[in-house]
């Protein structure tokens, strides 16, 4: 069992009686009762911090992002930040953090001074693992040499940077605020601050030929980043791009172009261990990670998401979306819009949907570890997807064939519960 200590909600009263636990410690303490499943351990723990400003929201773009026309609340959204961590330590009380992923948004538009502050509250109110990898997101537009070197003396560890393309006609079509100068630039600084960084690229941009994105792809390797994460282009709902949407490159040329990224990247050391992630040996995204193995993860801030497990139980919340909602609920002491407990016929279906994602799978035992499900569930799926050539299994792990990977989907939503 997970203890809990019950906690006041920000501001309360240090005289508040002992009898009246907040309502996260309500809330934690109803989770803890007998239910539907019997989890033998919990999972690691993340914790997702969400920065919900950018400098230009990008034509591609679906996240939860705002232009910060005029600037943004920075310290009103850090108070709000550290509320939303103390309200919702009684769900995560005794539980270590191994890894946080502060992204956005462009988290690199805070100051030092307040990406500082943040990292203050987290390790007062936090018990983090030892090693924890922590990482920043990072705009190529935003970086400044001493601003992030102040970042890595307040423990940021790792960075994420959003490079998108090395070609300043793709930059620019993709709304980008830098351009390969400025991406160039971006990705010295990383080397010459920090050991441990990831380059974001996308591919089949628009009007792009096969010899210009193995050009991008042969300059991000040039740069022997730890870590790649390479994209495929998609013209996401409620975009820019989906409303006028540009001439990009059909799925033959696009299948093309991912087949020369997977033998640039092999070629080079870099191991392809999930569907657009490729890192040197031992440089895996573990935060990413926790996620595709169907772990734990608290997320705070604007629209971040959290996935939390008790022992007869694993419940789903969402902050509220819009910074200003947020914010205005964040005075009001509830900035959960909406929680739910995750069905039991879901469960099967939404730790396939991330497993899979991996190359190599899963060990077989991780399935009842994360769901609290017999494995003997999702037979009929695991025999159908078998016979279809679309699975691996043996009595140690479950994994995607080659011919599964490239129809990902359509193995995944054989999952789905009717």
């Amino acid at each position: 069992m997970i203890p809990i200590k019950p906690i006041g909600m920000p501001g309360q009263a240090k005289s508040a009686p002992a009898d009246k636990p907040s309502a996260a410690a309500q809330a934690a303490l109803a989770y803890l009762q007998p239910g539907a499943l019997s989890l033998s351990a919990l999972p690691p723990l993340s914790l997702y911090i969400h920065f919900p400003w950018c400098v230009k929201k990008c034509p591609y773009c679906d996240f939860n992002s705002h232009e910060a026309t005029g600037g943004f609340p920075e310290e009103e959204y850090l108070a709000a930040l550290r509320a939303d961590l103390e309200a919702a330590l009684p769900l995560i009380w005794g539980r270590k953090i191994y890894t946080i992923f502060i992204g956005g948004g462009t988290p690199s538009l805070m100051s030092a001074a307040g990406l500082d502050r943040l990292m203050s509250d987290v390790r007062s109110l936090l018990p983090l693992d030892g090693a924890a990898e922590i990482t920043m997101e990072a705009n190529p537009g935003t970086f400044e040499a001493e601003k992030f070197k102040s970042y890595r003396n307040s423990g940021i560890n790792r960075l994420s940077i959003g490079i998108q393309s090395f070609n300043g006609r793709h930059l620019q079509a993709l709304g980008r605020i830098h351009d390969d100068g400025e991406a160039r630039r971006a990705v010295e600084i990383a080397h010459a601050t920090f050991d441990n960084f990831n380059l974001d690229l996308m591919y089949a941009l628009p009007s792009q030929t096969m010899e210009e994105a193995q050009q991008d792809v042969a300059t991000a390797i040039g740069f022997a980043p730890p870590h790649l994460s390479l994209y495929h282009l998609t013209l996401e709902p409620n975009t820019y791009f989906a409303k006028y949407p540009p001439a990009i490159p059909d799925a033959d040329a696009s299948a093309e172009m991912q087949d020369m990224i997977s033998a640039h990247t092999c070629a080079a050391g870099y191991g392809h261990y999930e569907v657009s992630a490729y890192a040197q040996a031992g440089r895996q995204a573990r935060h990413n990670l926790n996620y595709w193995q169907f772990g734990d993860y608290l997320g705070i801030g604007a629209g971040a998401h959290t996935k939390l497990s008790f022992p007869h139980r694993v419940i789903r919340q969402m902050r509220y979306k819009q910074p200003k909602a947020y914010l205005e609920h964040s005075r009001l002491g509830n900035v959960v819009q909406e929680e739910v407990e995750i069905n039991r016929n879901d469960l099967g279906f939404e730790f396939m949907l991330n497993t899979l994602r991996l190359n190599n799978g899963f060990e077989v035992n991780l399935f009842s570890e994360r769901t609290g499900l017999a494995l003997n569930t999702i037979e009929k799926s695991l025999n159908q997807a078998e016979a279809k050539g679309l699975l691996y299994r043996d009595h140690k792990i479950i994994k995607p064939t080659a011919l599964g990977q490239r129809f990902l989907n359509d193995l995944q939503q054989m999952f789905l519960q009717d």
